[in-house]
């Protein structure tokens, strides 16, 4: 519980991430009926950049700022784009929102936010942060744990979101569980799982994993910065995404070199694979 992502937000990670969390929810909001996401590592729900923890590392300068700064972004990151500019009335980008809020931003009226944090003093923020929003429930416990205590929901649709801090060394084994439980609990849920990448070792067994259990279509989504080739330094991030909305692959092979030129330019490269597909689970 000691990691604190005011450090990072708004970080290539964070961005990519939550551009794709915004497509996920703007693909749910095409049907008139409700849908509910779980946040299952919600954080304190919005992060001011000019604080000490995001000044002392700047890592929002070489993701967020970049993609403001970018010329003709592409019509996919509007609804993230939108969210941003929405935290930030004066311009610029003071403001960092982070996926609670980023996925509060898009609810109606019928759509329900659960947001799970762990850490004692994160929780109470986000109490406060969401008191007034009765669509929003907050919830003190681990997030592994919310995918068994609060799904399945009553609405048939909707996001479940995975993003923890990687503190403990069976992260991996706690995500496949983890989804396996979702897949019981509520199957045709779109699930996101973030994780960072160092050496791709651990990345290839989850893979390796998912194709072998081939319970759902499930893409794997990567931004590099640099080959994976040292271990003990960050040099990219992923997402799996189970049950991708219908045309999300398409609208992520348009998107990705774009956002991989503006977030990785100096020999940065992206990777989009199907895991497992339509055909696989015929098989």
């Amino acid at each position: 519980m000691n990691y604190r992502h005011a450090y990072h937000a708004g970080n290539f990670a964070d961005v990519v991430k939550h551009t794709l969390l915004t497509m996920v929810v703007s693909a749910l909001k095409r049907k008139d009926k409700p849908f509910f996401a779980l946040d299952t590592h919600a954080g304190i729900g919005s992060y001011n950049l000019e604080a000490d923890e995001a000044q002392r590392t700047g890592e929002f300068k070489s993701g967020i700022t970049r993609l403001l700064e970018a010329a003709a972004p592409p019509a996919a990151l509007d609804p993230y784009l939108a969210a941003v500019r929405a935290a930030n009335p004066a311009g610029g980008c003071t403001t960092y929102p982070g996926s609670p809020e980023l996925v509060r931003g898009m609810l109606r009226e019928t759509d329900r936010l659960a947001l799970v944090e762990l850490h004692p003093e994160d929780v109470e923020v986000l109490r406060r942060r969401y008191a007034a929003d009765r669509r929003v429930g907050v919830h003190h416990m681990d997030g592994y744990v919310a995918v068994k205590g609060l799904l399945p929901p009553p609405e048939r649709r909707g996001v479940v979101l995975i993003d923890p801090p990687f503190e403990v060394k069976n992260e991996h084994e706690r995500l496949l569980s983890a989804l396996r439980r979702i897949r019981r609990r509520w199957a045709n849920a779109v699930t996101l799982v973030w994780y960072p990448i160092k050496g791709m070792e651990p990345i290839d067994r989850l893979y390796d994993a998912l194709r072998t259990e081939a319970a759902a279509e499930t893409l794997a989504v990567e931004l590099m910065l640099r080959p994976p080739v040292d271990p003990f330094r960050l040099n990219g991030s992923g997402l799996v995404v189970v049950n991708p909305p219908w045309g999300l692959d398409r609208e992520l092979a348009d998107l990705l070199p774009w956002l991989t030129e503006v977030l990785a330019p100096d020999g940065g490269f992206y990777r989009l694979e199907t895991l497992v597909s339509e055909s696989d689970l015929r098989a």
